[in-house]
Protein backbone atom coordinates (compact mmCIF):
# COMPACT_ATOMS: atom_id res chain seq x y z
CA UNK A 1 0.00 0.00 0.00
CA UNK A 2 2.89 2.36 0.79
CA UNK A 3 4.17 1.60 -2.73
CA UNK A 4 1.16 2.34 -3.75
CA UNK A 5 0.29 5.61 -2.41
CA UNK A 6 4.18 6.44 -3.32
CA UNK A 7 3.80 6.16 -6.88
CA UNK A 8 0.45 7.78 -6.73
CA UNK A 9 1.84 10.85 -5.01
CA UNK A 10 4.43 11.13 -7.67
CA UNK A 11 2.18 11.27 -10.38
CA UNK A 12 0.21 14.11 -8.71
CA UNK A 13 3.80 15.83 -8.07
CA UNK A 14 4.54 15.20 -12.33
CA UNK A 15 0.92 16.43 -13.01
CA UNK A 16 1.57 19.77 -11.12
CA UNK A 17 5.46 20.37 -12.67
CA UNK A 18 3.94 19.86 -16.30
CA UNK A 19 1.24 22.37 -15.60
CA UNK A 20 4.06 24.60 -13.84
CA UNK A 21 6.11 24.57 -16.68
CA UNK A 22 3.30 24.64 -18.69
CA UNK A 23 2.15 28.18 -17.12
CA UNK A 24 -0.99 26.44 -16.90
CA UNK A 25 -1.77 27.29 -13.48
CA UNK A 26 -5.57 27.23 -11.60
CA UNK A 27 -7.91 29.78 -13.78
CA UNK A 28 -5.10 30.06 -16.36
CA UNK A 29 -6.19 28.62 -19.95
CA UNK A 30 -4.23 28.96 -23.52
CA UNK A 31 -5.82 30.76 -26.27
CA UNK A 32 -7.59 28.85 -28.57
CA UNK A 33 -5.18 29.31 -31.28
CA UNK A 34 -2.62 28.19 -29.33
CA UNK A 35 -4.34 25.04 -27.61
CA UNK A 36 -3.12 22.74 -29.81
CA UNK A 37 -6.83 21.12 -30.39
CA UNK A 38 -7.83 23.85 -32.77
CA UNK A 39 -6.86 24.79 -36.47
CA UNK A 40 -5.48 28.92 -35.39
CA UNK A 41 -5.98 29.16 -39.65
CA UNK A 42 -9.75 28.46 -39.92
CA UNK A 43 -11.23 31.52 -39.91
CA UNK A 44 -14.52 30.02 -37.53
CA UNK A 45 -12.01 30.34 -34.93
CA UNK A 46 -12.63 34.15 -34.31
CA UNK A 47 -16.44 33.33 -34.11
CA UNK A 48 -15.64 30.59 -30.71
CA UNK A 49 -15.67 32.75 -27.22
CA UNK A 50 -11.96 32.16 -25.60
CA UNK A 51 -11.81 30.50 -22.15
CA UNK A 52 -10.22 32.90 -20.08
CA UNK A 53 -13.27 34.78 -21.74
CA UNK A 54 -16.12 32.31 -20.81
CA UNK A 55 -14.52 30.79 -17.52
CA UNK A 56 -12.67 33.77 -15.88
CA UNK A 57 -15.21 34.89 -13.95
CA UNK A 58 -15.83 31.39 -11.86
CA UNK A 59 -13.82 30.23 -8.84
CA UNK A 60 -10.52 28.48 -10.56
CA UNK A 61 -9.43 24.68 -9.78
CA UNK A 62 -5.56 23.83 -10.60
CA UNK A 63 -6.82 20.24 -12.54
CA UNK A 64 -9.24 19.36 -15.53
CA UNK A 65 -10.68 22.31 -17.16
CA UNK A 66 -9.34 24.54 -14.20
CA UNK A 67 -12.98 25.34 -12.65
CA UNK A 68 -14.01 24.43 -9.42
CA UNK A 69 -17.92 23.46 -9.93
CA UNK A 70 -19.04 23.30 -6.66
CA UNK A 71 -17.17 26.32 -5.46
CA UNK A 72 -18.70 28.29 -8.53
CA UNK A 73 -21.85 27.07 -7.60
CA UNK A 74 -21.69 27.97 -3.77
CA UNK A 75 -20.39 31.41 -4.61
CA UNK A 76 -23.77 32.14 -6.69
CA UNK A 77 -21.74 32.86 -9.62
CA UNK A 78 -23.23 30.28 -11.32
CA UNK A 79 -26.83 28.66 -11.36
CA UNK A 80 -27.35 25.38 -13.42
CA UNK A 81 -31.44 24.58 -14.32
CA UNK A 82 -31.26 20.67 -12.06
CA UNK A 83 -33.20 19.85 -15.65
CA UNK A 84 -33.16 19.61 -19.25
CA UNK A 85 -36.90 18.69 -19.30
CA UNK A 86 -38.59 20.84 -16.55
CA UNK A 87 -38.46 23.80 -14.65
CA UNK A 88 -38.67 22.10 -11.21
CA UNK A 89 -36.16 23.02 -7.97
CA UNK A 90 -33.70 20.48 -7.02
CA UNK A 91 -34.15 18.21 -4.41
CA UNK A 92 -30.74 18.47 -2.21
CA UNK A 93 -30.09 15.81 -0.62
CA UNK A 94 -27.36 16.02 2.21
CA UNK A 95 -26.51 11.64 2.44
CA UNK A 96 -23.62 10.48 1.80
CA UNK A 97 -22.35 6.80 0.20
CA UNK A 98 -19.28 4.91 1.76
CA UNK A 99 -17.61 2.95 -0.73
CA UNK A 100 -15.21 0.08 0.60
CA UNK A 101 -14.29 -1.95 -3.09
CA UNK A 102 -10.76 0.35 -3.31
CA UNK A 103 -8.33 -2.43 -2.84
CA UNK A 104 -5.44 -0.50 -0.89
CA UNK A 105 -6.79 3.27 -2.07
CA UNK A 106 -9.14 4.88 0.89
CA UNK A 107 -12.10 4.49 0.51
CA UNK A 108 -14.85 6.72 -1.29
CA UNK A 109 -17.16 8.65 0.22
CA UNK A 110 -19.70 10.17 -2.65
CA UNK A 111 -21.21 13.22 -1.55
CA UNK A 112 -25.18 13.36 -3.03
CA UNK A 113 -25.36 17.21 -1.83
CA UNK A 114 -23.16 18.74 -4.32
CA UNK A 115 -24.09 16.70 -6.75
CA UNK A 116 -27.85 17.49 -6.28
CA UNK A 117 -27.27 20.82 -6.50
CA UNK A 118 -26.41 21.15 -9.69
CA UNK A 119 -29.19 18.14 -11.25
CA UNK A 120 -32.08 16.60 -10.20
CA UNK A 121 -32.01 13.06 -8.65
CA UNK A 122 -33.22 11.36 -11.97
CA UNK A 123 -30.22 12.70 -14.05
CA UNK A 124 -28.04 9.51 -12.41
CA UNK A 125 -30.99 7.53 -10.92
CA UNK A 126 -32.02 5.19 -12.75
CA UNK A 127 -30.30 5.77 -16.21
CA UNK A 128 -26.59 5.41 -14.72
CA UNK A 129 -27.04 4.34 -10.92
CA UNK A 130 -29.62 2.10 -9.25
CA UNK A 131 -30.45 3.66 -6.11
CA UNK A 132 -30.54 0.82 -3.95
CA UNK A 133 -27.33 -0.15 -1.88
CA UNK A 134 -25.20 -2.66 -3.66
CA UNK A 135 -26.83 -2.81 -6.94
CA UNK A 136 -23.95 -0.50 -8.56
CA UNK A 137 -20.95 -3.00 -9.43
CA UNK A 138 -18.80 0.32 -10.09
CA UNK A 139 -15.32 -0.28 -10.47
CA UNK A 140 -12.55 2.23 -12.04
CA UNK A 141 -12.24 0.09 -15.33
CA UNK A 142 -15.79 1.11 -15.87
CA UNK A 143 -15.31 4.42 -14.80
CA UNK A 144 -12.65 4.95 -16.92
CA UNK A 145 -14.84 3.36 -20.12
CA UNK A 146 -17.00 6.60 -19.52
CA UNK A 147 -19.67 4.76 -17.29
CA UNK A 148 -20.97 5.51 -13.79
CA UNK A 149 -19.33 8.29 -12.23
CA UNK A 150 -17.13 8.57 -15.95
CA UNK A 151 -20.16 9.88 -18.00
CA UNK A 152 -19.25 13.19 -15.98
CA UNK A 153 -16.02 12.95 -14.01
CA UNK A 154 -12.95 13.14 -16.77
CA UNK A 155 -15.47 15.56 -19.24
CA UNK A 156 -17.19 17.86 -17.45
CA UNK A 157 -16.36 17.64 -13.56
CA UNK A 158 -12.69 17.20 -12.34
CA UNK A 159 -10.35 14.92 -14.49
CA UNK A 160 -10.51 11.27 -12.94
CA UNK A 161 -6.22 11.97 -12.47
CA UNK A 162 -7.55 13.62 -9.28
CA UNK A 163 -7.38 10.62 -6.87
CA UNK A 164 -7.75 12.41 -4.10
CA UNK A 165 -10.90 13.80 -4.62
CA UNK A 166 -12.92 10.75 -5.09
CA UNK A 167 -10.69 8.47 -3.13
CA UNK A 168 -10.98 10.01 0.48
CA UNK A 169 -11.54 8.25 3.60
CA UNK A 170 -9.12 6.24 5.17
CA UNK A 171 -10.42 2.73 6.18
CA UNK A 172 -9.37 3.27 9.76
CA UNK A 173 -11.64 6.49 10.31
CA UNK A 174 -14.47 4.33 9.51
CA UNK A 175 -14.12 0.99 10.58
CA UNK A 176 -13.91 -2.59 8.32
CA UNK A 177 -11.64 -3.69 5.96
CA UNK A 178 -11.93 -4.16 1.90
CA UNK A 179 -15.04 -5.42 0.52
CA UNK A 180 -17.15 -6.59 -2.07
CA UNK A 181 -17.60 -4.86 -5.70
CA UNK A 182 -21.08 -3.97 -4.40
CA UNK A 183 -19.89 -2.89 -1.01
CA UNK A 184 -21.38 0.31 -0.21
CA UNK A 185 -23.70 1.82 2.91
CA UNK A 186 -25.67 4.81 3.39
CA UNK A 187 -24.85 7.66 5.68
CA UNK A 188 -26.28 10.77 7.06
Amino acid sequence: MKRLQAILVLLALLALLALASAGLGAGKWQSLKDDGLHDPGNPAIEVLQEPSEALGVLQPDPAGNKVDWVRSLESGVIEPRPSLRDDREPEILDTTVLMKNTNELPYVLFPHKPHTQWMSCDGCHESIFIAEIGANPINMGKILDGEYCGLCHGAVSFPLTECHRCHNTNASSVGGGAGSAADAEKTQ
